[in-house]
């Protein structure tokens, strides 16, 4: 399209899987942006995905792309029964390890298109801004379907696809004011700036992330865009800064 920026399709060249945070950088990087108080993940994303989740007492929950677990021991504090974590980083199963020390909990390193469960093992599959690295989303969202019990449900968050169609740009130590959103309707790969290097995301409309939970036999249950709500903000402009795109998207799918 004239007179926009072209963002950049994913090539061989962007980091790919969960390895990509075993890099000690972006591992480092990582860290510091989850002890930021103003991280989105914390103070937008997290707060919506906990009140989607309602009452976890009971449940056997797989979390795909687990991060550092840390969610796995807030859902067996609040009364789960099994939690498995999901992770191809090395660095991040170490740190998922370590924050489910003295629990249930388990976290396994495989990269979420190689991981099998036996039919029905779990009652909750839980993903948290992981969905956008998978070229084949169709065979996870289905695999998905398999392994949770009748009556199961899935919750996932992926950066919003507002964000996933916006020109790719180096690096910058100043935040981010506007945004070129391109090509919103082609569907595939795209290379990305996070945590300081070019990552390969895969872009996809919401009507296609619907479209596809749909086929894998889900009932979509709910759709959110995380929107920022200023009791979780401690800087004003910050919170009118997050006020003008959305960033995160959640979605829930029960299995009938």
């Amino acid at each position: 399209m004239s007179g926009a920026s072209q963002p950049r399709r994913g090539d061989a060249g962007e980091r790919r899987g969960g390895a990509f945070y075993d890099e000690p950088e972006v591992f480092e990087r990582y860290r510091r942006h989850r002890q930021w108080s103003l991280n989105p993940s914390v103070v937008m994303e997290e707060p919506a995905l906990l009140e989607e989740l309602g009452v976890v007492s009971g449940v056997r929950v797989l979390d795909l792309g687990c991060g550092d677990a840390a969610v796995g021991r807030m859902l067996l504090d609040a009364g789960a029964v099994r939690y498995l974590g999901v992770h191809g980083s090395a660095r991040m199963v170490e740190a998922g390890r370590a924050a489910l020390g003295g629990t249930v909990g388990e976290v396994v390193r495989c990269d979420i298109e190689e991981f099998s469960a036996a039919p029905g093992s779990f009652d909750l599959v839980l993903s948290r801004m992981a969905f956008h690295y998978l070229k084949d989303i169709s065979g996870v969202l289905e695999a998905c379907h398999e392994w949770l019990s009748p009556g199961g449900r899935l919750v996932f968050t992926i950066v919003h696809a507002v964000i996933t169609s916006h020109d790719a740009r180096a690096s910058t130590d100043e935040p981010r004011r506007d945004w070129v959103v391109d090509d919103y309707f082609d569907c595939g790969a795209r290379a990305q700036q996070w945590l300081g290097v070019r990552s390969c995301w895969y872009h996809r409309t919401i009507e296609e992330y619907v479209r596809l939970l749909r086929q894998a036999g889900f009932a979509l249950t709910n759709l959110r865009e995380c929107a920022p709500v200023r009791e979780r903000f401690d800087d004003q402009a910050e919170f009118e800064r997050r006020r003008s795109i959305p960033l995160v998207l959640l979605l829930s799918g029960a299995r009938p």
